[in-house]
């Protein structure tokens, strides 16, 4: 019996084919790995704020996890751009190049390709992308194996608080195991994906470190500013006790002034009087929280889509909507790239080694916008270069159209020629030429069996009826008439390349390639026989003026 190869994972950790076909990471209500949550923002302070994150510095992210999934539920702002952020790229048509155009590479990435359109997807990579917030994210592969084949079956989000870092280096991820202890992650069986918002741990490089402490802030004014609005334009209410009043009546009193609404209430006897000074910007005051409130949406915006435009209606701010747009689209390319690779590394490549055994090339999923390209101008420059002896990918030119490997038994769509029936010799089998073409006859003529030019065909003039002078006139112009369909050729294929050409630099190595590959036959055989034809006219003449 043949052995499986031993595979191994980027850390070159051996596979174990028995943990794939399990759920290794699920949650558990009484267990370590509890769906239950704290909530560190409770009271929120610099102090604890700074604890918070020092903590998860040394390996213990516990607390910061929790904070960053509550600033999410509990910032309409902060939720809305990092979901844009991760919506934009999860939107993105996701298509397979194969490693070549061999049967076993296009096959595979064929398998990947049928995988692809499964609808989950779409939410699948938005919580893969949770590591744009937290810095770093777990994904369980669970692997269906029903039919003999390795195939996924599901991509599950993990909570990241089930995870840690190796101690040595705060840098490996860990798993935390049933007894709460961290071990390595099961080869094959997570994807690990972090795209980092800066350089270093990705304990440090999630956007939710900047987004706490402007969370914070954020928070204080909120507070402060709900208690002025609460406030604000209440009517102070004030009672008066009589002299000599009783402490009982000093509580009743004050409890029916308290009563009436809010809290500006307060009771004195009324010999005594009390001065309110009103600040002349009160009525403005609220303006500020306002301002306070939106810069610091601003500053988010800023982190985590890079501009405020699309997000923030300010009047005269720097830079048009097109320029905030296009810093947003440089984001969604590099997330998007980032992805691609995470992919590729965690997900595809262990699955083509589970299901056809290491490879020398794998195929590659690319998440990417589609490049605004001219296909009509594509497939004309290759209607003239291929001719010309351009190789071109097959697999190539299919991705570039959206267009799959045909299977066998599929019905293949095949050029068929046209035949020109006013063209000379259109039985030739001549195809067209374009309809804009300025050349009168056909190019990339299909030539049959060669066959002598009828009107070049060499015939002695009869003696006394044509002068030397004359049947050179006559062959000069029938050489002329019938050269015209095979000058036609080569001058269309030229005319086509001038078309394709973006410069003069270019057409020049365009002709020079394409040279060789030009059809001189077809003028060859007519200069051939007028020059038989003016050979035999000219021993007529001599003949005749001897006779």
């Amino acid at each position: 019996m043949e052995r499986k190869p031993t595979l191994l994972d980027r850390w070159g950790k051996p596979v174990r084919r028995s943990v794939l076909r399990e759920e290794v990471a699920a949650p558990t209500l009484g267990g370590v790995r509890s769906p239950m949550s704290g909530y560190p923002a409770d009271g929120l302070n610099p102090v604890r704020l700074a604890n918070i994150l020092r903590a998860a510095d040394q390996g213990d992210p516990v607390q910061y996890l929790e904070l960053a999934e509550t600033i999410e539920e509990r910032d309409p702002h902060y939720l809305a751009v990092l979901s844009t952020r991760k919506r934009s790229v999860g939107q993105i048509e996701i298509t397979v190049e194969a490693a070549s155009d061999e049967k076993p590479d296009v096959e595979m990435a064929d398998m990947v390709r049928d995988w692809l359109k499964r609808d989950e997807l779409t939410e699948e990579v938005f919580d893969i992308l949770d590591c744009i917030g937290k810095g770093y994210s777990f994904t369980e592969i669970i692997w269906d194996t029903s039919e003999g084949q390795w195939r996924p079956a599901r991509l599950e989000w993990r909570d990241p608080r089930w995870f840690r870092f190796d101690r040595v280096d705060l840098a490996t991820p860990m798993k935390l195991d049933a007894n709460g202890q961290e071990v390595p992650l099961d080869p094959f069986k997570f994807i690990y994906a972090q795209i980092k918002a800066k350089s270093g741990l990705d304990l440090r490089a999630g956007l939710a470190r900047v987004a706490a402490w402007g969370w914070m802030f954020k928070a204080f004014t909120q507070r402060d500013w709900a208690i002025f609005t609460q406030t604000y334009g209440q009517p102070l209410r004030i009672g008066k006790w009589a002299s000599g009043a009783s402490e009982a009546d000093k509580s009743t009193l004050f409890n029916a002034v308290a009563n009436i609404a809010g809290d500006c209430a307060a009771i004195m006897p009324e010999s005594m009087t009390i001065d309110f000074i009103e600040s002349a910007n009160v009525g403005a005051a609220h303006q500020l929280y306002l301002e306070r409130s939106d810069w610091l949406d601003q500053q988010i915006s800023k982190a985590v889509l890079g501009q405020t435009g699309t997000t923030d209606a300010m009047v005269g701010g720097l830079g048009s909507g097109k320029e905030h747009r296009e810093v947003q689209e440089d984001l969604e390319r590099a997330d998007a790239r980032a992805l691609s690779a995470i992919l590729n590394r965690d997900l595809i490549r262990p699955w083509i080694d589970l299901e056809y055994g290491p490879q020398k090339q794998y195929p590659r999923l690319k998440i990417a916008r589609p490049e605004v390209e001219d296909l009509k101008a594509l497939s004309s420059a290759l209607g003239v270069l291929v001719p010309l002896g351009l190789k071109v990918g097959a697999s190539e030119v299919r991705n570039k159209f959206g267009l799959g490997e045909p299977k066998d038994g599929d019905e293949i769509l095949t050029v068929l020629p046209k035949v020109n029936e006013n063209a000379p010799d259109a039985g030739a089998g001549q195809g067209e030429n374009p309809p804009d073409s300025a050349v009168k006859y056909p190019f990339n003529t299909q030539r049959g069996k060669s066959r002598p030019s009828a009107a070049l065909q060499a015939e002695n003039p009869p003696a006394g009826h044509t002068a030397p002078a004359e049947f050179e006139a006559v062959l000069a112009g029938r050489l002329s008439e019938e050269s015209k369909p095979a000058m036609a050729a080569m001058l269309a294929q030229i005319e086509a390349m001038m078309k394709a050409a973006g410069s003069l630099e270019e057409l020049q190595e365009m002709v020079r390639d394409g040279f060789d590959n030009l059809d001189a036959e077809p003028l060859a055989e007519i200069l051939t026989e007028a020059m038989i034809a003016a050979e035999a006219g000219g021993r007529a003449a001599v003949e005749d003026e001897s006779g």
